[in-house]
Formats: C-alpha cells, structure tokens, sequence
C-alpha cells in the first residue's frame, strides 16, 4: 500500500461544547494519509489515475469551514466519512487538532483510521 499525505491543512470553525465556543470560529488543524496504489498514476503520468490531494484538501477545507460540531471526535468521522465515499479512498488515517483548546499544550486532538 502506498500513502498519499496531507499535512497541516489549516481551516477554522465552531467547534466547541461550551457556550462561549458555538459564538466564535476556533482554528483547527488536519493531517490526512490515504492510502492508494501508485503505480497506475506513476505509469501514465497522469492525474486521472492518482489521488487528487488538491481535489480532497479544498472538498475538506469547505466541509470543515460549514459544520458546527460540538466534538473534535464527531468532526473527525464526518471527515473520514466523506473521504472514503467522494474520493473511493479504501483507508485512511486522519489527525484533527486544536490548538490553544488547553493553556499549557501546544494542541490537543484525536487520530482515527478508518478502513
């Protein structure tokens, strides 16, 4: 199995159980390995035959943006969810942090994989 990755991909949005967070846009970062079988697009140079990171990225970027979760974990599913089904991705491993949700870490999140 071959992975295609995602890193850092930054977005913002209402994300939160408190009362205060369903009133503000939060920042939140993904990281997205998907996996996949390289040779054909390594074959035919093409991109009808690789996975489209672009494509996904800004598919992710805008679902991101438009949903109002309570839970990172909820998020996180939605995401996996509509990978595997636009983009016929068979497994994926995602990362969704949250910078700045606990004073004293760097971010804090979940890791799913999905098959």
């Amino acid at each position: 199995m071959d992975i295609v990755y995602i890193r850092g991909l930054r977005t913002e949005a209402v994300i939160g159980v408190y009362d205060w967070e369903r009133n503000i846009r939060q920042p939140l970062v993904l990281d997205l390995d998907l996996a996949s079988d390289n040779r054909a697009a390594a074959a035919t140079d093409g991109i009808a035959e690789a996975v489209d990171y672009d494509a996904i990225s800004q598919r992710v970027l805008a679902y991101v943006a438009d949903s109002q979760f309570q839970l990172i974990e909820t998020l996180a599913e939605r995401v996996a969810e509509l990978v595997i089904a636009e983009f016929g991705i068979p497994w994926l491993r995602l990362r969704v942090s949250k910078p700045g949700a606990v004073a004293m870490a760097d971010d804090v999140g979940v890791i799913i994989e999905r098959p």
